[in-house]
């Protein structure tokens, strides 16, 4: 397995951006249920442990919400390493969007 790290500042209280992370799994739990599957989701305070499997590549990731900041350290394996500029994006890309103050 192969790190992908990712970090994201946020504005928000702390305890929002951790729902507001919850959330953002919850819906893509529902709107890729045909690509993910296997899901587990545990939580300890700001930091959570998600295990899943996504089109036959088992994956993971520990999110750990700070007061400013989100860091999302996602293991995949070697197979799907190519595509990490891609991944990094997309992660960056979601996380962005449900910890905009805007929600």
């Amino acid at each position: 397995m192969r790190s992908l790290k990712v970090s994201v500042h946020h504005h928000l209280p702390k305890e929002e951006a951790i729902s507001r992370i919850k959330k953002l799994f919850t819906n893509l739990k529902h709107e890729q249920k045909d690509k993910i599957s296997h899901v587990k989701e545990e939580w300890n305070d700001g930091t959570g442990t998600v295990h899943f499997s996504a089109q036959g590549f088992d994956l993971s990731a520990i999110v750990t919400v700070h007061r400013s900041t989100v860091e999302i350290d996602a293991k995949v394996p070697f197979a799907v390493y190519i595509f990490k500029g891609k991944i990094k994006d997309v992660i960056k890309t979601k996380a962005e969007e449900v910890l905009s103050n805007e929600k």
